[in-house]
């Protein structure tokens, strides 16, 4: 009605569930009988009234951008019935990674598993941590820069470009424990005369899209400037296409910590005025970023 309403010649919905019987209602009593069109059933399967369409619009995000989405209906509504130079709203879609410090909520959503009532439910505790989980996170849980992952043009992308490998490289903004990563996405209507967008980052106003927390197997101890560096694969359940599977491979970066660690101890010598130049690894620091020193790879369903 909006549509209708700011001057399209026609619009035409489309919808498989029963809410569009209560829609036809709607626009029927708001005058737009002539000028909207509902059509109910799957866009596969469907014929529109309409062949070619200027504008293309719908919400289809779902968790994590991806997960329970409808892109792949969007994509092929836009290669059959997208005029040339036609729009689509929204146009662009991007995923940012970060990691972020969760002790309590973890300890209360995965190591409740250990004890339950007096009985040892710690089997659990993999399965649990495999399960993302949805929620909206305090961005000063946030202990490092956002990581841009995956950016997506509505207009050009191709189905088989929705599964993915994408590196990341997370710097550490202060000295704490990481004890998962967090994704967020970012949606753009760029093709409007005034270009509009919003975020469902932790530093952004709530969304019912929250964020996606990944839980790590064990905290990482990290200090400021301390790289986390891993790759995010992301790709389609094989049983059910609207679930994703996706697989987080991390580590720490040892070789820019043992120097961030080098430059730690050389300011402390300076500032109690020891005299002793200061070059070169000691074996203390190297083993002391070692025992931080994680890797791992974790499947999450």
């Amino acid at each position: 009605m909006f549509a209708a309403k700011a001057g399209a010649r026609h619009v035409v919905g489309i919808d498989m569930s029963n809410i569009i019987d209560q829609a036809q209602k709607i626009i029927e009593a708001n005058g737009f009988k002539d000028s909207i069109t509902l059509v109910k059933g799957k866009l596969e399967e469907a014929e529109l009234p309409i062949k070619q369409f200027d504008v293309i619009v719908s919400e289809w995000m779902g968790y994590f951008l991806l997960y329970e989405s409808m892109l792949d209906t969007v994509l092929l509504a836009r290669d059959r019935y997208l005029a040339p130079g036609g729009k689509m709203f929204p146009d662009k879609a991007t995923i940012y990674i970060a990691a972020i410090e969760d002790q309590e909520y973890k300890e209360e959503k995965i190591n409740f598993w250990d004890n339950v009532y007096g009985f040892d439910y710690s089997c659990l505790k993999e399965v649990a941590l495999r399960e993302p989980l949805v929620d909206t996170v305090d961005v000063k849980a946030v202990v490092t820069d956002p990581y841009l992952l995956k950016e997506i043009d509505i207009l050009t992308v191709k189905k088989e470009e929705l599964s993915f490998e994408a590196p990341f490289r997370l710097r550490v903004t202060r000295d704490d424990q990481i004890h998962a990563f967090l994704a967020w996405f970012d949606i753009a209507f760029e093709a409007c005369h005034k270009p509009v967008k919003f975020s469902t980052g932790p530093h952004s106003q709530y969304t019912h899209w929250k964020q996606t927390v990944f839980y790590t197997t064990e905290p990482i101890a990290v200090y400021q400037n301390d790289v986390i560096q891993g790759i995010l694969t992301c790709k389609p359940n094989e049983r059910n296409n609207r679930d994703l599977d996706i697989v987080v491979e991390y580590e720490l970066d040892a070789e820019n910590a043992i120097q961030r660690a080098i430059e730690r101890k050389a300011l402390h010598r300076r500032l109690d005025n020891d005299s002793d130049e200061y070059g070169g690894a000691d074996e203390d620091v190297i083993e002391a970023v070692n025992k931080r020193r994680v890797k791992e790879r974790i499947e999450y369903k």
